[in-house]
């Protein structure tokens, strides 16, 4: 059977052969410039595939007024190298929860990270954030690796 990655644990690396649930072999995480998030070897990195994520629970604070924003965040992306590890990824997003910050701000800021920690092909990032006064506002950034960039 094959792991997912949400299972991983560093003390092995992945090996690319499908796996024994006794054995407990797992990929290798490794961390990344941004401390709380985690990435593991992409076991396809001949292919182009995109990985999509989404969480639907997404909290912040307005900057304003300290009243609570609800969101849903949506990451789709092409690994290069190496692909986000979900449990850290969870635990990154969680860190916006008590801080006051604007929609767009926290959409890039969160491009951003995760740009620098998977070096992605290609990442974008949306946010659909719940009416507030009777407005929705939804937020998109994208990145593509440039192009004779070192893969």
């Amino acid at each position: 059977m094959l792991r997912c990655a949400d299972c991983a644990d560093a003390s092995e690396p992945f090996n690319n052969q499908v796996l024994d649930m006794a054995a407990k072999k797992k990929p290798a995480l490794r961390k990344t410039d941004v401390p709380i998030l985690e990435v593991f070897t992409n076991p396809h990195p001949g292919r182009q595939y995109t990985i999509e994520i989404i969480q639907p629970e997404f909290t912040s604070v307005c900057p304003q007024t300290g009243q609570p924003d609800f969101g849903t965040v949506t990451i789709t992306y092409t690994p290069d190298k190496a692909c986000l590890e979900l449990k850290s990824l969870k635990y990154y997003l969680q860190e916006y929860r008590n801080q006051g910050i604007f929609y767009e701000d926290i959409t890039n800021r969160i491009l951003d990270d995760l740009v620098a920690a998977c070096q992605p092909m290609h990442m974008q990032v949306y946010s659909c954030w719940s009416a507030r006064g009777g407005i929705r506002t939804n937020v998109t950034v994208e990145y593509t690796k440039p192009a004779g960039a070192k893969k």
